[in-house]
């Protein structure tokens, strides 16, 4: 049994991270953690304010060994610590006592233009071949398609407007005249809707993640791929592919919405047609 009340901690915390404006995903993400944190105090048979720096490396090995989280992960919860730490218990939080860990970055997998070409043109119900015509080719993330509404389509200019990215910034994509002719058919037979571009079910709200992801990955197992396709992928073979028509990464920056042009340095990595044109120094001619 707790020593504790976890209710006055939970308040307080989800008070600062409204007063903060986080993003709902990041409230949810901050409420998981807290609840797994507080939850192992409890087992210590102590109070949160009594918790030493000792025993918060204790509960991060523990997520670590014993939850067999990633590196990554455990940084968010790392992360979720210190909010905590200054903004509800009001404590000194040491970076040096409780470490980030270090983590491998692992180079997103892209499509080539053939295989978006096909699985796009394969895909038979109209309104998912429609979503994924815009995931890849406006560089849009799922949450920007999801709350895409009728008047962010701008038909005159070929621009779609996307409010609020992850970025928290608004932005104008490209409009593809492909994807647009494929979202005009696909508007004109769903009942032309006029709130929601892509609704869900019951047509009040818009389409979940979920739902994206699912025909996704049924429609790249109808096609016997044995590589696993997710909507992201879309968005980093967009970017990858600009890069190798000549487009400079300021462009690719703004038209992705990335915070800072070294977000879009990953697509000088994964651009194989410009890598093959670069020579290593090895095979310079005349040196020899």
């Amino acid at each position: 049994m707790s020593i504790f009340d976890i209710k006055p901690y939970v308040k307080k915390f989800n008070d600062f991270l409204v007063l903060r404006d986080l993003t709902y995903n990041t409230i949810k993400s901050y409420n998981s953690m807290l609840h797994s944190y507080l939850s192992w105090v409890a087992t210590c048979q102590k109070t949160p304010e009594d918790i030493s720096f000792d025993e918060i490396r204790a509960y991060i090995l523990f997520l670590k060994q014993s939850k067999a989280l990633s590196n990554r992960t455990i940084n968010a919860h790392i992360s979720q610590l210190r909010f905590f730490h200054l903004y509800v218990l009001r404590s000194p939080w040491d970076k040096y006592e409780v470490p980030y860990m270090k983590f491998n970055t692992k180079l997103p997998d892209i499509l080539t233009l053939d295989e978006v070409n096909d699985f796009i043109e394969t895909i038979p119900n109209l309104k998912h071949k429609a979503c994924v015509a815009l995931l890849y080719s406006s560089g849009l993330r799922v949450s920007e398609l999801r709350h895409l509404r009728y008047e962010d389509i701008h038909r005159k200019d070929m621009r779609i407007y996307i409010r609020s990215s992850k970025s928290r910034s608004d932005r104008y994509a490209i409009l593809s005249k492909r994807a647009l002719a494929i979202l005009t058919e696909y508007w004109f037979s769903f009942r032309k809707p006029r709130d929601w571009l892509f609704p869900g079910m019951k047509g009040h709200s818009p389409i979940v993640s979920f739902t994206v992801s699912r025909f996704i990955a049924d429609h790249c197992c109808f096609l016997g791929w044995d590589k696993q396709i997710n909507a992201h992928m879309f968005r980093h073979s967009f970017g990858t592919h600009l890069y190798e028509q000549g487009y400079d990464l300021l462009s690719i920056q703004k038209l992705l919405g990335h915070k800072s042009v070294s977000s879009s340095l990953i697509y000088v990595h994964l651009g194989t047609t410009t890598m093959k044109k670069l020579k290593s120094p090895f095979d310079r001619e005349g040196d020899r």
